[in-house]
């Protein structure tokens, strides 16, 4: 269980007072195991808003694998402890600032920011801040900033994906995963190899992936050269390390390798320095030249340092597939912050298929009672 820093019972106010306000946050106090990770009830005030700012109540915020790394002092764009966590998030808005013109208070809105999205109020930039289909749960619009918006800027505007192509889609059961694979299947006669424990087979299949790869008891290059001699058009690569050396191999002539993380780094709750030395040492080292003779591309993508127009464009693409039919978030869980514990563990350990969402409200009596059951 996840601690808190502030009391989980608060003194009554006297009778025919006004409820004192207060907002929660999960705030990561220092680096290292799950116990950083801390529930933090303070008070709360009305916040002075820029002119570009909006404020938001936060219903729902995605957990992702770059506040794994954050927690363990692996993630460079998340500020030093104490820091709250989250980039992503779906709510309502509360307050606008002066300036804003196409956003209205009441309006149900996807939220992005490097971080502070864990928390039930959060102060935004208006330019990262989209309208939802009223189609769209608030889960679903936590979900798909971060996974969506990683895929869809990988495959068609870095690889340029198109007819006939294929594709290496690692942890395919996971977010990115399984955003990349639906993504994929927007596009005709497109081959999707994907990486997963294979009690996550038929699932992952039925989101699209034609050849699902049992990556613990399989060596993945093998399996692809045996269905494709000649190997992938594109590799998408969030493990790093000889993964990456790996992935460049298997790339066919014209094919594009993109690196967007390191979770080989990440191994138990705490960094481990013997995994970053691991990663680094085999990481892949490659020269212009090398590149010109095999007719191949290495991409890095990192959606932390993508500028606003890049995130709108994408979003408005994403929002349209979405109500087309094309795409859908998958929700693998939910838990309440006071459980981020058993959320970080879930994802940790790759039981998760699909998107983990963490929601700010507190857990209801109820709620706990059927748990214990």
């Amino acid at each position: 269980m996840s601690g808190e820093d502030a009391p989980s019972q608060q003194p009554n106010p006297p009778t025919g007072a006004p409820q004192p306000l207060t907002c929660r946050s999960l705030v990561l106090t220092g680096y290292g195991g799950y116990d950083k990770v801390k529930l933090q009830v303070k008070p709360f005030a009305q916040p002075s808003l820029k002119s570009d700012e909006v404020l938001v109540r936060v219903k729902a915020c995605g957990l992702n694998f770059a506040e794994l790394m954050g927690r363990q002092g692996l993630y460079e764009p998340l500020p030093a402890p104490p820091v709250t966590l989250g980039m992503e998030g779906a709510g309502i808005i509360e307050a606008i600032g002066e300036g804003v013109k196409n956003l209205k208070v009441g309006e149900r809105v996807i939220v992005m920011s490097r971080s502070g999205m864990w928390q039930q109020q959060v102060v935004v930039n208006a330019k990262r801040t989209f309208p939802m289909p009223e189609s769209m749960s608030f889960e679903e619009g936590a979900a798909l900033p971060v996974n969506y918006l990683t895929a869809y800027l990988m495959l068609f505007h870095m690889a340029n994906l198109t007819p006939g192509k294929s594709v290496l889609v690692h942890m395919a059961a996971g977010g990115v995963g399984i955003a990349a694979t639906q993504l994929c299947r927007t596009v005709p006669d497109v081959t999707v190899f994907g990486t997963a424990s294979a009690s996550k087979h038929d699932i992952i299949t039925q989101v699209g992936v034609t050849h699902p790869i049992d990556y613990r008891n399989r060596d993945y290059v093998e399996e692809i050269h045996k269905i494709s001699p000649k190997g992938v058009d594109i590799v998408l690569d969030p493990l790093g390390g000889a993964d990456t050396q790996k992935g460049f191999n298997l790339l066919k002539p014209l094919g594009s390798l993109i690196v967007f993380g390191a979770a080989n780094c990440v191994t138990g709750q705490k960094r481990s320095l013997l995994a970053l030395m691991k990663t680094w040492y085999n990481q892949l080292s490659i020269n212009t030249l090398k590149l010109m003779q095999t007719n191949k591309a290495v991409c890095g993508f990192h959606l932390s340092y993508m500028d606003d127009e890049h995130l709108a464009a994408g979003i408005a693409a994403l929002l349209r597939l979405y109500a087309e039919g094309k795409i859908k978030p998958r929700i693998d869980s939910c838990f309440h912050f006071e459980e981020v514990t058993d959320a970080m563990r879930r994802m940790h350990e790759r039981q998760n298929i699909g998107k983990v969402i963490l929601l700010p409200e507190p857990k209801k009596q109820d709620d706990k009672m059927a748990a214990k059951k």
